[in-house]
């Protein structure tokens, strides 16, 4: 709620701004000598090396000893704190990492479409977009996104002529993955098969004790 009520702040701010458009926003006009085949070219090349880095930067990160910190931290505070966890350092840089690939997918996306707008920019579709990726494919794992990324965009070619009953499908799919499989589809996959291709969680591993 907070993170939807500080991007309607952002939009009322530049909707009122006459530098920036307004309400009817600003074409890109930067590009336009660019034709439009080395455009989107270029930008899905760009996207494509943004998304891998992406997921090879945060695996990197769980598996360090920040990550580590990171997970003691969503598990606890107080206890992480007494541990040694610096808790604001830590919410601070993740913080600034997901906003630094936040803002670059934005302007990835922009740039493709030509054309920004205050409704569409802090639209309340981006978050909702986002929740239902994650419970979708699965919360705690790098691989539930990917999948729910998949999933969403399958969905999304087959139910756009729906109209308005897109969004309450996808809702009401959403309730229901939550109620049903609250591990998502990777999760089912991960528990029956054991399969992980990136493991980010930390297990127990108790060694036998030598024979007597």
């Amino acid at each position: 709620m907070g993170t939807w009520a500080v991007a309607e702040v952002y939009r009322l701010l530049i909707a009122n701004t006459g530098t920036l458009g307004r309400g009817t926003g600003r074409t890109l006009k930067a590009v336009f000598p660019l034709a439009r085949e080395t455009r989107e070219q270029v930008t899905y090349a760009i996207a494509v090396v943004v998304g891998v880095a992406a997921i090879v930067a945060v695996y990197l990160y769980l598996r360090s000893r920040l990550g580590l910190g990171l997970m003691a931290v969503r598990d606890s505070e107080s206890a992480s704190e007494s541990l040694g966890v610096d808790v604001f350092r830590t919410k601070l840089a993740v913080y600034l990492l997901a906003a630094f690939g936040t803002g670059t997918t934005g302007a990835l996306s922009y740039l493709y479409l030509l054309r920004i707008s205050p409704d569409a920019a802090f639209s309340i579709n981006w978050t909702a977009y986002t929740i239902f990726i994650v419970v979708i494919g699965g919360i705690g794992t790098l691989e539930g996104p990917i999948v729910g990324t998949v999933v969403f965009f399958l969905l999304r070619e087959l139910l756009a002529d729906h109209g308005s009953w897109y969004m309450i499908l996808l809702g009401t799919l959403a309730v229901l993955a939550m109620m049903r499989y609250p591990q998502g589809l990777w999760g089912l996959v991960a528990e029956r098969w054991d399969l992980r291709f990136f493991p980010v969680q930390r297990r127990v591993r108790l060694d036998e004790p030598p024979p007597a």
